[in-house]
C-alpha cells in the first residue's frame, strides 16, 4: 500500500501482480452483454459477512460482491440468501 511517508516502488512483485491481473481480466469467464431473449439463471451465495452472485458454467453477464452491514450480518441465513437474490435482480 502507498502511504504518505513511503514512495511507490515498481518492483518484480508489483510487475508480477499486474501481469496476473491482465491475464485474469482477459481469460474466461469474460462478461457478455445481457440478451433478454435468452434463458437466464442466477446463482447466489451468502455467508456471515459477504454475498456473491456468479455463474462459471454459463456465460456471466455480471459479478456482484458486497459486504454486509452490521444489521445484515445478524440476518438468519435464509434472509441473507433472499437479500442477495434481491440485490442480484436489482443489478
Amino acid at each position: 500500500m502507498v502511504k504518505k511517508d513511503r514512495k511507490w516502488k515498481w518492483m518484480e512483485k508489483q510487475k508480477g501482480a499486474f501481469e496476473e491481473l491482465k491475464k485474469r481480466f482477459t481469460q474466461e469467464p469474460v462478461l457478455v452483454a445481457l440478451d433478454l431473449d435468452k434463458k437466464m439463471r442466477m446463482e447466489v451465495d451468502a455467508s456471515d459477512y459477504t454475498m456473491k452472485g456468479e455463474d462459471r458454467k454459463w456465460r456471466p453477464v455480471v459479478f456482484l460482491s458486497k459486504s454486509l452491514n452490521e444489521t445484515e450480518i445478524n440476518y438468519k441465513i435464509h434472509d441473507k440468501e433472499m437479500l442477495v437474490i434481491i440485490r442480484g435482480l436489482e443489478s
